[in-house]
């Protein structure tokens, strides 16, 4: 799925493959006239919400699509699909010592005597992407 206008186009299509020409178009979404800013939309949600003295919360929006992105970084870092109970309770630590990390930290992930950066092999490698030094 992509955004049909660029960046943040309310319309949303479908494409066979991965170029998106007319040929490859699978399916669109319609918008409604005056509704084509979804910025707009949200400020327009949130100034009724005030007006109407009606709660208004974006939330538990916001937060199923931080778990949704984490959970694809899990499952690239794992080769596994994850779900959603599982992106939430996990143990796994994807930067062990962070908190310790400062401007001249060696970084975790050194690249070789050659110059380049180990190959990601996900699930292969444990619970991560990479063999952390």
């Amino acid at each position: 799925m992509a955004s049909s206008g660029g960046d943040y186009s309310p319309t949303s299509s479908i494409f066979t493959g991965q170029y998106q020409v007319r040929k490859n178009l699978v399916w669109t979404s319609q918008c409604p006239p005056g509704q084509e800013d979804p910025y707009n939309n949200e400020w327009n949600d949130l100034v009724e919400a005030i007006h109407d003295n009606k709660p208004y919360n974006e939330v538990p929006r916001g937060i199923a699509a931080s778990v949704t992105s984490s959970m694809g970084r899990m499952a690239a870092h794992s080769g596994q699909e994850i779900t959603y109970d599982e992106m939430l309770n996990h143990q796994d630590v994807y930067a062990p010592g962070c908190e310790n990390y400062t401007m001249d930290s060696p970084p975790p992930l050194r690249s070789g005597p050659d110059g380049r950066y180990p190959i990601p092999m996900p699930g292969l490698i444990g619970k991560h992407e990479f063999k952390i030094a």
